[in-house]
């Protein structure tokens, strides 16, 4: 089976834990280095279907063979060739235009910082390229809109880089509420809060700065989840802004039909538990801390725990090698010739932010690309 050939949008520190994290994908199916050097050494893996654990053994191959990325391209070329040392990439580029141009990549991922997230894009699609962008898509519903209607009239790819749904955990989640193994969902509670005030790209309006693109979005995504993809009947939103006009702290209650309520608190100020629990008439699912990568839950009073592989290099963010389940969800969507993922699709990324235009709405928060 051919595998899936990736460029890389940036040299950031995201893009690095993405990388770190697809090289405990199978090499075959995602073009993964085995550590130089070491030609001997007991691994652990997953199969296609991230179900079942595997072990193996690695044996020598020729440097041809030792492709994981095919090429990675950021706007200082220093940058990017000192990536593609490190992780073993063959081309490194200083234009984002170069990796659009290369005929072998099949998929690329988008790592910038959000306001790039809309040309980015674009210019992958127009070369043809389907994408993998990072949250959130667009800065606004309408980039979003813009980015949907170029990967729809190009014939390619498009997907909303959401990494929560992907893990197993979230998959037993979709499985328990299709069985309804807690009765009728009543009520989603989250909070998710880290201190993140001193961090530019956090704070930064001209960085796409503000708690609710960065963090809160993980929030409201979850909701939009578990009450599959509804629109929620009203929205209510009250916080406080930094200094800069982003927002810093908020909670939102999204009031669904049937009287049905999702509560979503977060903050860029300050630790919170970071805990995400689901109840239904019949009981309840606890997601603990930190609920966007998670790998237990607690159902009804049953734990259980889905280990995450351990990475090979140091990771910038929190269980980042969880990244590998939406690397793998895009392979398995391409190989089945899909344009859209049926997880994150199109319609629930256009869901997710109208919800969060109308959360900034509420706040008093603005961007430049809300006047484009």
């Amino acid at each position: 089976m051919t595998a899936t050939r990736w460029g890389i949008c940036s040299a950031g520190k995201i893009s690095h834990d993405f990388l770190v994290a697809m090289k405990t994908l199978p090499s075959e199916d995602h073009k993964l280095p085995r550590v130089l050097g070491q030609p001997n050494k007991m691994c652990a893996g997953y199969t296609a279907n991230s179900k079942a654990i595997i072990m193996r053994w690695d044996v020598p191959i020729s440097i041809g063979e030792m492709l994981e990325v095919l090429a990675i391209a950021s706007r200082e070329l220093s940058r990017a060739q000192e990536y593609a040392k490190n992780h073993s990439i063959p081309k490194a580029y200083g234009s984002y235009a170069e990796l659009a141009q290369d005929p072998d990549i099949d998929v690329v991922y988008v790592g910038v910082v959000h306001p790039h997230h809309l040309p980015a894009t674009l210019l992958f699609i127009q070369a043809g390229k389907n994408v993998l962008c990072e949250k959130p898509l667009g800065m606004n519903a309408a980039e979003v809109k813009k980015m949907v209607q170029a990967a729809r009239e190009k014939e390619v790819f498009l997907m909303e880089a959401c990494w929560t749904r992907f893990f197993p955990a979230l998959e037993k989640i979709r499985s328990l509420l299709d069985q309804k193994t807690v009765g009728d969902v009543l009520v989603v509670q989250t909070d998710f809060g880290v201190p993140n005030q001193t961090v530019p790209r956090a704070v930064e309006k001209d960085l796409g700065g503000g708690a609710l693109l960065d963090i809160g979005v993980y929030c409201v995504q979850l909701a939009c989840m578990v009450f599959d993809g509804e629109k929620p009947e009203s929205i209510v939103a009250s916080g406080f802004l930094h200094g800069t006009g982003v927002d810093e702290t908020a909670s939102v209650i999204l009031n669904y039909s049937g009287q049905r309520q999702a509560a979503l608190t977060y903050t860029m100020m300050a630790w919170m538990p970071n805990k995400a629990s689901i109840t239904g008439t019949k009981g309840i699912i606890e997601i603990p801390g930190p609920f966007w990568c998670p790998d237990e839950l607690v159902v009804n009073g049953q734990k259980e725990e889905f280990p995450l592989p351990h990475p090979s290099q140091k990771l910038y963010f929190i269980k980042s090698t969880g990244l590998r389940y939406e690397a793998e969800h895009v392979r398995q969507c391409l190989l089945q010739g899909l344009k859209e993922s049926p997880i994150m699709s199109h319609g629930d990324s256009e869901l997710l932010h109208s919800i969060l235009d109308e959360i900034r709405r509420q706040l008093g928060v603005s961007y430049p690309q809300d006047h484009a």
